[in-house]
């Protein structure tokens, strides 16, 4: 897999960056309406407006281009803010984090990166790696910290804190996320988003909270 020239990418200027920026919007839509294995260079040139030669000067393949959408993607989700601040207490801090969770999965167009990740990780493992580690172990992480936090004074009673930070993850988004990710289902509303917030939460601090 070729990579992206990361110093001449973040050095382009105004108009570079606008033409990369359209670029990529090109190549978001091929990926999604074609796949990985189905996306052409000259699907992507036509879908983004370009010629071939100028889509070549940014990014060498097609490989290159659906690294730098991952990395846009990932920019994404550090971008949200997630307020783990240790004073704050656990129940109110655990439905904010799931509600902002819930609104960057389930965007629209929020399910294209990954379900193009998840076709292609089998045969471009390092791919799927990248992902997981850039974009969903940063926040497990985050999460596992804050409560850390909250075990040594005696507030939380956990164990293993990256397990904890993963199965609340996995609930505050149960019959959200993949239904929305296979297109099963469109984009969930806030209301029904709280009320599996709301479930997931009692569940996790009935297991978790101080006896």
């Amino acid at each position: 897999m070729v990579a992206p020239n990361r110093e001449q990418l973040h050095a382009l200027p105004d108009e570079d960056s606008s033409k990369r920026r359209q670029i990529l919007a090109g190549a978001r839509k091929v990926f999604m309406d074609l796949g990985f294995d189905g996306a052409s260079m000259g699907e992507i040139a036509r879908a983004a407006g370009v010629s071939k030669g100028t889509l070549y000067v940014y990014f060498a393949d097609k490989s290159a281009l659906f690294e730098a959408i991952l990395e846009e993607e990932a920019l994404q989700h550090g971008q949200v803010v997630f307020n783990f601040d240790p004073a704050r207490d656990a129940e109110t801090t655990l439905r904010e984090f799931a509600l902002a969770y819930n609104r960057l999965l389930c965007r629209p167009g929020g399910g294209s990166a990954i379900r193009t990740v998840m076709a292609i990780a089998e045969r471009m493992p390092d791919v799927g790696r990248r992902y997981y580690f850039c974009v969903l172990d940063k926040t497990i992480s985050r999460l596992s910290e804050y409560l850390k936090a909250h075990v040594a004074p005696g507030d939380l009673a956990i164990d293993d804190c990256d397990l904890a930070a993963s199965q609340f993850m996995e609930l505050c988004k149960a019959s959200l996320f993949l239904p929305f990710v296979f297109q099963a289902a469109p984009p969930p509303s806030e209301q029904r988003m709280m009320e599996v917030i709301d479930s997931a939460t009692r569940m996790f601090l009935a297991a978790y909270r101080a006896k």
